[in-house]
């Protein structure tokens, strides 16, 4: 009877220690990139702050590669209670807040600093209205530089893009600009692009070095031209309906672990980006070309500007070009 007893308190505190240690707040996260991606990674860096700033009191689970549905399903689900938070690109969140594609046009930003800063001030304030609509942006995590793939010819001039079936996001920007430059766009699911490419159902993508390397499109395409047409930004996002329900200081946690991951996750993605190029180069499977006439892009792609001014607002267009 004794062990008996003795054995039940033991199960009991073991019982109780971990009802002691379960997070107060379980929430999801949901992206697209594959585990190794820098942004990816980031989500990861993201979740331990959390942990730590909260006391282990918010727990941030972690669903890459698609597993809750691809950019749109994600955003979609902020607001239908399916899905508490997402990092997802700023052309897709477009089709949400038209204003927020403002920093896909081609060229928009002239580096990486200047990328950084716009994004942080006039970015966030351009995100503010999304709140109204129940998703709240955090930080702006990083995606990087977008370059061109495709399996019939290097470009190195915007008459080579001419008559390529490239897949873009489901993003207006993206669609006009391809047309601009003669080619044809196809629309298509993140996650359905590798096999898309495999069975010669479009010819090429364009995409960061990150989504280049780890989702090893580089296997599958002959021929990468560092076209740097666009930057991309993943805003980290959380439902509104999920940010109201936290209790003050778990906010102020959480604002801060994405401010602090942002800022690791972009020292990350600089730094992995020649080590992808490299281990592409390595392979032998993709010759990467460098010989882009970038000035003759921006000449091509200059009437992608007019053609979303007022969509976008020239306000916005022009605080982004005038931050130094």
């Amino acid at each position: 009877m004794k062990r008996f007893s003795v054995i039940c308190l033991a199960v009991f505190l073991v019982v109780a220690g971990t009802a002691a240690f379960a997070a107060e707040f379980t929430l999801k996260l949901g992206h697209i990139a594959d585990p190794q991606n820098p942004y990816a990674q980031g989500a990861v860096k993201f979740t331990e702050l959390v942990k730590e700033k909260t006391g282990g009191a918010v727990e941030i689970q972690v669903f890459p590669s698609s597993q809750l549905g691809n950019q749109r399903d994600l955003i979609e689900g902020l607001t239908f209670g399916t899905v508490d938070m997402t990092l997802t690109s700023t052309a897709v969140l477009g089709n949400f807040l038209t204003e927020a594609a403002v920093f896909d046009l081609p060229f928009i930003f002239r580096d990486i600093p200047h990328a950084y800063k716009a994004l942080d001030s006039v970015g966030m304030e351009i995100c503010k209205p999304l709140e109204k609509r129940g998703i709240k942006v955090l930080a702006m995590f990083e995606n990087g530089v977008r370059h061109m793939t495709n399996n019939r010819n290097p470009i190195r001039k915007p008459e080579d893009v001419k008559g390529l079936k490239i897949r873009v996001m489901e993003q207006p920007i993206y669609i006009e600009m391809m047309k601009i430059l003669g080619a044809s766009p196809t629309p298509m699911a993140f996650g359905e692009l590798f096999t898309a490419m495999q069975q010669g159902v479009v010819d090429g993508q364009e995409n960061p070095a990150a989504h280049i390397y780890t989702s090893r499109f580089f296997e599958v395409q002959k021929y990468i031209s560092l076209t740097a047409h666009t930057y991309s930004a993943e805003p980290l996002l959380v439902a509104m309906g999920v940010w109201s329900k936290l209790p003050e200081a778990h906010q102020k946690s959480i604002q801060e672990a994405a401010f602090e991951a942002r800022d690791w996750q972009r020292d990350l993605c600089r730094g992995l980006e020649n080590e992808y190029w490299t281990k592409i180069r390595e392979s032998g499977k993709s010759e990467i070309n460098d010989d882009v006439d970038k000035a003759a892009f921006m000449e091509a792609t200059k009437p992608v500007w007019a053609m979303f001014e007022e969509k976008l607002g020239k306000q916005n267009i022009e605080a982004i070009v005038n931050v130094k």
